[in-house]
């Protein structure tokens, strides 16, 4: 491969252009890795178009307070919302994507959260007032989780026994594959239930 030449990869995928689904990646977890991957799978089943965030991290955003955190991706993804003229109608998040849980709230988008920050008081509160319908999967293991508050917001929850951040099992490369079925089936039911509303 030449220098000057680029890996490129889709990241929007065509069905039905009046439902458009954003993926919001985590930190450190892209739309290319497991959870994101089959939801988008699951997205295109449904008919949905799909539009994936890969994010470009601020210079510096090691030092970033968790304010300037939240400010950076509820600006990422009022962006991409606006861009679709209105036919964003729900969103897939994962980890660091669920800082959008209060754009979600206010503009009453629909929302599928993988390891929502539940112990991020903005993340809570916005959970909390969300009213479209929302579903919450997260880990026991995973520090992040409080299965406490998800079950409080009202919301759609499943927490898988022993999964922690990236709804894996250490050292459980099977049990993983498990889990990650678990989730797929859970969202598939969750988006299908969203063409019935």
């Amino acid at each position: 491969m030449s220098a000057s030449a680029q890996l490129t990869l889709p990241t929007r995928y065509a069905g039905d252009p009046d439902r458009v689904a954003l993926v919001l990646p985590g930190g450190g977890y892209s739309p290319a890795r497991p959870l994101l991957h089959f939801a988008r799978a699951v997205l295109l089943r449904h008919g949905w178009t799909v539009q994936e965030l890969w994010w470009q991290l601020p210079a510096g955003s090691a030092d970033l307070a968790m304010e300037e955190w939240i400010a950076w991706v509820e600006r990422q993804v009022a962006e991409a919302v606006d861009a679709e003229r209105g036919a964003c109608r729900l969103l897939v998040g994962k980890s660091l994507g669920s800082f959008a849980c209060g754009l979600a709230a206010d503009r009453e988008l629909a929302a599928a959260w993988l390891t929502p920050i539940l112990t991020l008081d903005h993340v809570a509160e916005a959970l909390g007032r969300a009213q479209a319908p929302t579903l919450l999967v997260g880990g026991s293991a995973d520090r992040r989780w409080d299965r406490r508050i998800a079950d409080s917001t009202g919301h759609e929850v499943l927490e898988l026994p022993g999964a922690d951040h990236g709804l894996e099992r250490d050292d459980d490369p099977l049990g993983s594959v498990d889990i990650l079925r678990q989730v797929v089936e859970r969202l598939d039911r969750f988006v299908g239930s969203l063409a019935d509303g």
